[in-house]
């Protein structure tokens, strides 16, 4: 039944939108890539090397058993997130894609702080920031985004990928904001922190040092750099206020569904030595975290 999708959602010719019966499916011991194994005796490519990618989301274990018995003669390599790789470098069309579902990411954040409130449910907020990003903009509809929106709260902020529960907004707290705009399914996500009342003095100066190191980073990406480059500028504010940050602070984002918008290629981190090209495309996000928030 799903595969009238691809003939609806697709540009490729009918003859080759290869359909697999529904016996297939969640019948075990039965499994869909039975019928790929013999399509691919059909074809007379079970002699061949047939490149996997082996840490793809949705390539199990079970798959790997499932081609590794079914094609016994076959030479299977890993290639290491090749198609990932290729969507790097973006075409102007899409570049036009991710700017449209820019926009729909700043109607949504603008939402998503209007709608964070003391007394306010989480839930009921996430609620507008949903519909926001749903409705997109007149020119543009949204889409659902490969990760639900992120709202850790509180402490919660020390673990920056909880999602929303009942629980309200209370003053003196902090909320990080992590979601997407989608159109096409084009991802452009965006982060973004609120503090309900006034914030201490350490977090105003760690909210300077991240956006002085935030600029530092983006002044860095320009073409014939490389990651490592952004990176270095980066780190090299916060080493400035001795501030200590582990984790990477962007990467390689296009085209996605779920579980992921990143692209699994780029990261904007020491020692990341891919080169940027006119049209690549990163989420750089500065999460900065100290104990409890």
């Amino acid at each position: 039944q799903d595969a009238g999708g691809a003939y609806i959602k697709s540009y490729l010719k009918d003859e080759n939108i290869i359909v697999y019966h529904e016996k297939y499916i969640h019948t075990w011991p039965l499994h869909p890539y039975d019928r790929l194994i013999e399509l691919i005796k059909e074809k007379k490519w079970d002699k061949l090397t047939i490149g996997l990618e082996m840490d793809s989301h949705y390539f199990t274990a079970y798959c790997y058993e499932k081609l590794k018995q079914g094609l016994p003669n076959a030479n299977f390599k890993d290639s290491e997130r090749l198609v990932n790789w290729v969507r790097v470098v973006k075409s102007d069309v899409e570049i036009g894609l991710m700017k449209s579902a820019a926009l729909i990411s700043q109607q949504g954040m603008k939402t998503a702080i209007d709608a964070i409130n003391p007394g306010v449910r989480q839930c009921d907020a996430v609620g507008e920031i949903q519909k926001s990003l749903f409705y997109g903009t007149p020119e543009y509809g949204g889409e659902y985004s490969s990760i639900a929106t992120l709202l850790p709260t509180g402490k919660g902020t020390s673990a920056s990928h909880l999602t929303s529960t009942q629980d309200k907004f209370i003053t003196g707290e902090a909320t990080i904001i992590e979601l997407a705009g989608v159109h096409k399914r084009y991802h452009v996500p965006m982060a973004r922190t609120v503090l309900l009342g006034k914030a201490e003095q350490k977090k105003i100066d760690a909210m300077k040092a991240t956006n002085e190191a935030l600029d530092a980073g983006i002044s860095a990406a320009k073409p014939g750099n490389t990651a490592d480059d952004v990176a270095q500028k980066f780190w090299g504010i916060l080493d400035k206020y001795d501030i200590k940050k582990e984790s990477r602070t962007g990467y390689s984002i296009g085209i996605g569904y779920p579980p992921d918008w990143g692209e699994h290629t780029l990261n904007i981190s020491k020692g990341d030595k891919t080169v940027l090209h006119p049209n690549v495309t990163f989420h750089m996000i500065a999460v900065m975290q100290f104990g409890e928030w």
